[in-house]
């Protein structure tokens, strides 16, 4: 944040601000123009001349405090933002300031008015009377535990610093990382946006119920069973639409005043509560008259009826009521009446018998019904006969739902739910950092002591049955809580009903902001206009292109901005639909559970930010609010995921269904924000103790995979040369284990950084291209022999490092202009093996299949001739994996020598693939072993046939001038060129023999020992241009004696080197005889020559060894067993 404070405060300032260079072309350095001049004499008299070449990238103190200072409580970046999209108006009315707000106003009143609402007038004496005191406390006291321990997290993630606007959701997306904010954004979005229109559907419930019931549109009189609840949920889809068209108006039109009516709200709720605690003291020494009749034990619905009786004296006779006329056939009294009703007496029960009536041991325990059950008094007699048809069932007051004890929990803890409403004001807190604990703490402390003395008044002093009745039909339709206000029920009705509606306004108000601070981040991928380019350009038909772009571009329009006051006008838009799908479902008590799981949600992942951030310990977490403690918040958070469970295991699995698609999109599609967020950290944390148990020991076998380092080469463009490479890496890995891809750069790292940043930002462009996850490393040195041996040394970090190298066959390794090609090749051999690391070399890698082809059918053929561990039969059962591959069968050859019983090897061999669990054809090639004495000849022209040219050009045959013009003289006779032609040959090929020269692998030139003869002097050189050697002066008597000892020393050289090459034609033939057509060919690699001066020979024999194969990968063991028969 300082840096952006630094960056905001020097818009001006000289010097590119974006290119990522050194400073080194900041105006101040070796600039003489009238600009930089004055920048620079600006600093003139302020003792800043050591530090004036660094001011663009590190200002004065006095600067940098006059930043914070001016800080503003906005998100990083919007500020910048509103002020570009409303420019004219800026310019045209200045902003003002509003008004800071303090602890009471700004956190207290606002959390006060969120918490305490619907649930507490509507459910909760419904709540008393079905769960019980002792249920219903139990509940209370593990809701507002986890509010409690909730807020104790969140006031330690608030004083972390300046928490700019966006509440809780800036919270756990800086503390969580862009994906969990992402995820739990949204569902936080949801969740509130869902209160809205549970306020809504309370705010209706109240109107329709107890103010005014003929105002139904859908008549419930005369209705009974599923009619009368469809007719009610009808009344209140169409008049819940009503109000959430006029809410959202209201917030249109401006939040300012609902601001202004947020203090009237809130004094309603005040009172109302007051109002109940004025009853509670009244009914100590006056309890209300409130009587509730019953039929046996069965309440009856008050209405139709207005004595409480069968019959009545009057006018000395008996006469029937209502009552009577309700459930008999006239008003007669030898009338036919109902079963239940003649059998059972009519009685009156008083509603509220007081405090101190003693009706609090009666409700103690729960009451739990199945729908349609009878409201019963506990105590009276009934008489009844079970397997009697019920009738008159629209006389009684039912259960309108099955009640259990998670449905409780659900329904209740919405009521617990506003504790961040202070948090998202922080943007307007005067001190954020003092004011949110301070303030949500206490509205905590205040609404839990309210929740848990009214449970235990509310049971106290009602009588159950009267508790149970949720719609208070029993009561002559009254607000059951209203029953026991003082002075009047009407305090509670008026009071309950503007609660809510104040409610409902700001979870309206609330719900566009959060959406459009999410917006503004850009961490929902389809809200950035860069991915509906990306879109847009590969869609296959322009309409699906415009509609695509059209939609994202206008998704970032809408819900990033608003108005021209900021106001999210759009985002308000997208909130009222989603609400209106709450208002649809018409049930507060169906809408209640699933804003619970969203609230819980938010709630169990603010405790897991704060665990986090305590038990990782970064330098930065730094909280003002000291009260707090990593257990707690995992108690937090436990006590979250538990109460998602309890109060509804499916609503939980969708909810978090959800919250996962949400967080593997955005990580999917690439959330490209770095907010030091503790999931960082704790990766890190994660990386270093599995870094540190891999430093334990080499891992087992069971779980041996080959780690690559895949070494590509560059051209002039810093684009890599090999890209089929990568393809087959791809392949090989399938996004399992190590992957480094590293490539060189020559030159020095001073002046050659820009370089390597584009070369590392071309292979990680071809990486993502080709599905690589791994990492990649450039290397700049002197030479990119050196720079290649570094690689293979220092690549990878501690136990993670690479066991196998792959590195393409050598191009045009032939011509002499890349010589250095096919010397970097071979010392790269000889490094792996003297590091035991694995090595795979593919030829012909343009010819490899990209990962978008698939082969239907064919071959991978296995030559195994050396055993190397076992990577032949791994590599294969890899690649088979990838779809490319997928449908290719294995095969396996072997090659059986003379002495060797061919039957039995393709027994052993196949029981040894059957203990593999590889599914393989085995086939046994047998090889004759041909003398090589009668080959002489033949075999070592063929061999000299397939020299190239510039091995011949590099090798000279010099003759002595004394010996010269004794030869110029006469012409050589024939016998004497065909005698000597061998031993010319012979000198073409350097072997095993030859006396190693301790030279650099990056020499030029590799000097051989020189031989001279009676008439000529041998010498060997290595060199690209060809020159010459000088002739020694002087010969030695003892050379000379030593040089007729060396002809059997060439004898040797030539059969070791025939013998080789001769090898590797039969062995070709048998391999181009059965696997031409093999859509991939897998051989062992022989190694490379123990002396530098049969490199070339060496490359020679691999030519002919894989001559007419396409696809060949040559593969050499690293020293280690890597594939086991054991489980």
């Amino acid at each position: 944040s300082l840096l952006f404070l630094l960056q905001s405060e020097r818009k001006d300032g000289g010097g590119s601000e974006c290119d990522g260079n050194p400073k080194e072309s900041s105006p101040f350095i070796n600039s003489t123009s009238s600009s930089d001049v004055e920048k620079s004499q600006q600093y003139d008299g302020k003792n800043m001349a050591l530090f004036e070449e660094e001011m663009d990238t590190s200002p004065m103190v006095s600067s940098l405090l006059s930043s914070l200072a001016n800080y503003s409580n906005l998100t990083q970046g919007s500020k910048e933002h509103e002020e570009a999209e409303n420019n004219e108006e800026a310019r045209k009315k200045p902003a003002t300031q509003a008004p800071r707000m303090g602890t009471v106003m700004g956190v207290y009143l606002p959390c006060m008015q969120n918490i305490l609402g619907v649930i507490l007038f509507l459910r909760m004496t419904w709540l008393v009377g079905i769960g019980g005191v002792l249920g219903t406390f139990t509940i209370v006291f593990m809701c507002c535990s986890t509010t409690m321990l909730t807020a104790i997290s969140m006031s330690a993630i608030a004083t972390n610093g300046v928490v700019p606007a966006g509440g809780s959701y800036y919270m756990i997306s800086r503390s969580l990382g862009p994906e969990f904010g992402g995820a739990v954004g949204i569902c936080f979005y949801l969740g509130t946006t869902f209160a809205g229109a549970m306020y809504i559907l309370g705010c209706i419930e109240i109107l329709l119920i107890y103010i005014v019931p003929a105002a139904a549109i859908f008549k419930l009189e005369g209705l009974e069973g599923p009619e009368a609840e469809a007719a009610l949920l009808n009344n209140m889809r169409v008049y819940g639409t009503i109000v959430l068209t006029l809410m959202s108006i209201v917030v249109f039109v401006g939040v300012k005043y609902v601001n202004k009516l947020a203090l009237v709200f809130l004094a309603c709720v005040i009172l109302s509560i007051l109002a109940v605690y004025a009853g509670v003291i009244k009914s100590s020494f006056d309890p209300p008259d409130f009587p509730v009749c019953a039929l046996g034990n069965r309440i009856l619905v008050s209405k139709g009826f207005d004595v409480c009786a069968k019959t009545i004296e009057r006018d000395n006779g008996t006469v029937t009521t209502k009552l009577w006329k309700m459930f008999c056939d006239s008003e007669f009294l030898n009338a036919t009446c109902d079963e239940y009703f003649i059998n059972n007496n009519i009685s009156q029960i008083q509603g509220i018998p007081g405090i101190r009536s003693g009706i609090l041991a009666e409700n103690l325990f729960g009451y739990f019904m199945e729908k349609g059950d009878f409201i019963e008094k506990r105590g009276l007699m009934s008489a009844s006969y079970p397997d009697a048809p019920v009738t008159n069932a629209n006389r009684y007051v039912l259960a309108d739902i099955t009640t259990f004890f998670t449905l409780l929990v659900g329904i209740y803890f919405p009521s617990v739910t506003g504790i961040m409403a202070g948090s998202n004001r922080s943007g307007d807190l005067q001190d954020a950092q003092k004011s949110i604990p301070v303030g949500t703490i206490l509205a905590i402390l205040t609404t839990s002591t309210i929740y848990m003395t009214c449970v235990v008044l509310f049971g106290a002093c009602v009588d159950g049955v009267v508790l149970r009745d949720k719609f208070g039909e029993g009561v002559n339709g009254n607000l059951v809580i209203g029953t026991l206000a003082w002075p009047s029920p009407w305090v509670i009705v008026i009071g309950s009903f503007f609660s809510t509606c104040g409610a409902g306004l700001q979870s309206l108000t609330g719900a566009p902001r959060l959406l459009q601070a999410i917006a503004r981040d850009g961490i929902i991928p389809f809200l950035r206009v860069s991915h509906c380019v990306f879109v847009c350009l590969n869609a296959r038909f322009s309409n699906v292109c415009f509609v695509v772009s059209l939609f994202s571009v206008c998704a970032l329009k809408i819900f990033g901005h608003g108005k021209a006051n900021g106001e999210p006008t759009w985002a308000l838009l997208l909130t009222a639909s989603i609400c209106e799908i709450g208002i649809i479902i018409a049930s507060l008590d169906s809408v209640a559970p699933i804003l619970s799981m969203f609230f819980l949600m938010c709630y169990m992942f603010v405790n897991l930010a704060c665990a986090l951030q305590t038990l990782l310990r970064t330098p930065n977490w730094r909280p003002r609010f000291k009260f707090y403690h990593w257990a707690l918040s995992f108690l937090g958070m436990s006590l979250c995921l538990s109460l998602m469970f309890i109060c509804s295991w499916y609503y939980a699995i969708v909810a978090m269904v959800i919250a996962g698609c949400i967080y593997k999109y955005i990580e999917f599609c690439g959330a490209e924000k770095e907010w030091g967020d503790g999931i960082r950290g704790i990766s890190l944390s994660a990386a270093r103790y599995a870094l540190m148990r891999l430093e334990e020991g080499p891992p087992h076998t069971k779980n041996w995979r080959p780690q690559i380092l895949v070494l590509v080469s560059l051209d002039a463009e810093q684009n890599v040369e090999q890209p089929r490479l990568l393809s087959l890496t791809s392949q090989l890995k399938a996004g399992k284990g190590l992957t480094i891809v590293g490539t060189s750069v020559e030159g020095t790292y001073l002046n050659n950084h820009p370089q390597v940043q584009k070369a590392e930002q071309s292979v990680r462009k071809l990486m993502e291209t080709e599905k690589v996850k791994g990492f990649c490393q450039v290397v700049i040195s002197s030479n990119l022999r050196d720079a290649t041996s570094h690689l293979i040394q220092a690549g990878g970090l501690g136990g993670l490092r690479h066991n196998t190298v792959l590195v393409s066959w050598p191009r045009n390794w032939k011509l002499p202009e890349e010589n250095h090609r096919w010397r970097n090749f071979i010392e790269i051999v000889r490094e792996t093996t003297a590091g035991h690391l694995a090595l795979i070399v593919p030829k012909n890698i343009s010819a490899y299949p990209s990962n978008g082809e698939r082969f239907t059918e064919g071959h991978i053929d296995v030559w195994w001739i050396v055993h190397d561990g076992g990577m032949l039969m791994l590599l294969p059962f890899l690649l088979r994996q990838h779809k490319v591959w997928r449908k290719c069968k294995m095969r396996i050859f072997t090659v059986a020598q003379m002495d060797d019983n061919s039957i039995q090897m393709k027994k052993d061999l196949l029981t040894f693939l059957y203990h593999l669990r590889l599914d393989a054809e085995v086939e046994v090639v047998e090889m004759v072993n041909v003398s090589l004495l009668v080959h002489s000849k033949t075999v070592t022209s063929r061999v000299s046939e397939s020299i190239t040219d510039v091995s011949r050009g590099s090798i000279r045959r010099k003759n002595p001038s004394n010996l010269r013009s004794q030869q110029s003289t006469g012409e050589e006779p024939a016998s004497a060129s065909v005698e000597e032609k061998p031993e010319e040959e012979v000198q073409l090929l350097q072997g095993k023999s030859t006396s190693p020269t301790p030279t650099s692998p990056t020499s030029p030139t590799v000097p051989t020992p020189s031989a001279t003869t009676p008439g000529e002097e041998v010498q060997m050189t290595w060199s690209d241009d060809g020159e010459k050697g000088k002739i020694p002066p002087v010969v030695n008597p003892e050379n000379i004696k030593d040089m007729f000892n060396m002809k059997p020393e060439w004898e040797n050289l030539n059969q070791f080197n025939v013998r080789r090459m001769h090898h590797a034609q039969k062995l070709n033939e048998v391999i181009v005889k059965k696997s031409q057509e093999a859509k991939l060919v897998l051989l062992n690699m022989p190694g490379p020559p123990k002396n530098r001066t049969g490199e070339e020979n060496y490359m020679e024999f691999m030519e002919v060894l894989t001559e007419g194969l396409n696809r060949v990968l040559l593969v050499r063991g690293g020293g280690r067993e890597v594939i086991t028969i054991y489980s």
